[in-house]
């Protein structure tokens, strides 16, 4: 439970300060929260929404590999940021077999 706790409380928290809702930054974030964080986006993305389609994988890992004015690569643990970037192709396989979009 404590590392659900974790997630729930930190994975809107950033790596520069900029997040909610304690404004953590840098390692103050629990390993959890880091990486859950950089999964939401990616989730967020991918995902269709009442208001939104959904992305295609490619523009989601440009937005989050170079920022679109919500969403900066400075947001991220650095060593989480560039674990994501090296299993892009899996997030993208994983995404694709388990999407109900």
């Amino acid at each position: 439970l404590s590392m659900a706790r974790n997630i729930c409380l930190t994975h809107h928290e950033k790596w520069d300060g900029s997040g909610y809702p304690s404004g953590m930054k840098g390692t103050e974030i629990p390993w959890e929260g880091r990486i859950t964080a950089i999964a939401d986006i990616y989730d967020a993305l991918r995902s269709p929404r009442a208001y939104k389609d959904p992305l295609a994988h490619a523009h989601t890992m440009k937005i989050i590999t170079e920022g679109d004015g919500r969403v900066k690569p400075d947001h991220f643990d650095p060593e989480v940021f560039h674990a994501f970037i090296s299993l892009s192709d899996t997030f993208e396989a994983i995404y694709e077999g388990t999407s109900c979009g």
